[in-house]
């Protein structure tokens, strides 16, 4: 449902006072449109916020959504394709999904009100980088609901509705999930202890089984880009697409202030290794920051390169020739970084794109930081190539004869 945050303030209106439904894919499989914790209301007058499968399924989904709106009780539908009945309700694409239906009754003056309904305003209230996460139970007729502030610090103890739910190995995949700002879902044992048969589907809740759903949503991660050049100033724009909170630094002040630079979300004039090394010692990085290098001097990349890769950032990347990178590795070398943190340097920086132009650049290396995540071997980086790093264009052909911290909780209404 976090991903509905940045809309649902001038939807709340419409939903005071009146019924309405919460559809949320709770399992996949197979390919699927959108992943698990997307979420789609409904009111009582059939209007829609969001999409769970880009319209394969929605009218369905809104059909079931009322059908719950009118006797209160929740629902859970499997969609999938079939080949025996054309025009039956599911996915083309060939995967499996399980929407969790809630219905929200309508709110009660002077009583607390549903626990979606007031979890759903506490959502709309927060910002647009601010860490929160969200739990709740499906399966559970309550539709119990808890909202967290900085998961990322969370701990079980401090929550007695959801401690008295979960146990033994399920605490631990809550708390994993929040503090890595993901979204999962975590099963609870059906009466008796046993895990639920669900037929082989075992990605997918079983009739009757009741299960935790968690979803987490960090600050942003940091990109802290070095060097107030041209390719400094294409990659910030770029870094800010993928959702990363950005910072230009350089050590020359002149360079650092013009204009172009503007969009960072902060600019620094300071020398990098300096910088680097009181954000790290501040708490201000983390295991998912990027730093990418593009001073492309050595009197400002060696100190720097010895200060990041010493911290375990998601990605370090220097840019330079191959010659440089060789030069930048026997200097790391002789100051004493050991061969194991040199490894993890992208250098030359970026995928093998035939990259030419800083925007180009830009592409190349926002693409390596996106493939570093998941290392898929189609995707190599110019560290792991030989060759020429921008080959010479083709020249034109004449033309044939005509013929793209500390834990703050908020917990609320907790059934």
């Amino acid at each position: 449902m976090l991903d509905l945050i940045p809309s649902l303030g001038p939807w709340m209106p419409r939903l005071a006072g009146q019924p309405f439904a919460v559809a949320t894919i709770a399992a996949a499989s197979g390919s699927v449109p959108r992943p698990v914790g997307t979420s789609m209301l409904v009111t009582e007058a059939g209007e829609v916020l969001g999409s769970l499968s880009g319209g394969c399924v929605e009218g369905a989904v809104v059909a079931l959504a009322q059908e719950a709106m009118d006797d209160g009780g929740t629902r859970l539908e499997a969609f999938g394709f079939s080949a025996a009945d054309a025009f039956a309700a599911g996915l083309t694409c060939g995967g499996e999904l399980d929407i969790h239906i809630q219905p929200v009754p309508p709110a009660v003056p002077g009583e607390a009100g549903h626990p979606l309904r007031t979890a759903l305003r506490h959502l709309a209230e927060a910002g647009p980088d601010q860490p929160v996460a969200l739990v709740r139970v499906l399966g559970n007729p309550g539709g119990g609901a808890v909202v967290l502030q900085h998961p990322a610090t969370f701990r079980l103890a401090a929550s007695p509705g959801l401690s008295s739910l979960l146990h033994g190995e399920a605490v631990l995949q809550v708390e994993s999930i929040l503090r890595s700002g993901g979204t999962g879902l975590v099963r609870l044992p059906q009466p008796g202890g046993c895990p639920p048969d669900r037929g082989g589907r075992d990605r997918h809740l079983g009739p009757g089984e009741q299960a935790i759903l968690v979803e987490s949503r960090l600050a942003p991660p940091r990109m802290l880009v070095f060097g107030a050049n041209d390719f400094g100033a294409a990659l910030v724009p770029a870094a800010k697409l993928l959702g990363y909170h950005v910072t230009l630094v350089d050590a020359r002040p002149a360079f650092a202030s013009q204009p172009r630079f503007a969009a960072a979300h902060q600019v620094v004039a300071d020398w990098p290794h300096r910088y680097l090394a009181a954000e790290a010692a501040a708490g201000r990085t983390d295991n998912r920051t990027v730093a990418a290098v593009l001073t492309h001097d050595p009197k400002f990349d060696i100190p720097l390169l010895e200060t990041a890769l010493a911290l375990d950032f998601a990605y370090v990347g220097a840019m330079g020739s191959r010659r440089s990178h060789l030069q930048r590795v026997a200097e790391l070398l002789s100051a004493g970084v050991r061969p194991e943190r040199i490894a993890r340097l992208h250098s030359p920086i970026g995928l093998d794109l035939g990259a030419v132009t800083p925007a180009e650049v830009a592409v190349s290396v926002t693409a390596e930081i996106i493939a570093a995540r998941s290392r898929t071997a189609s995707c190599l980086p110019l560290s792991e190539t030989s060759g020429t790093i921008h080959p010479h264009p083709i020249p034109p052909q004449p033309a044939p004869a005509p013929a793209p911290t500390d834990f703050d909780r908020q917990e609320i209404a907790w059934t």
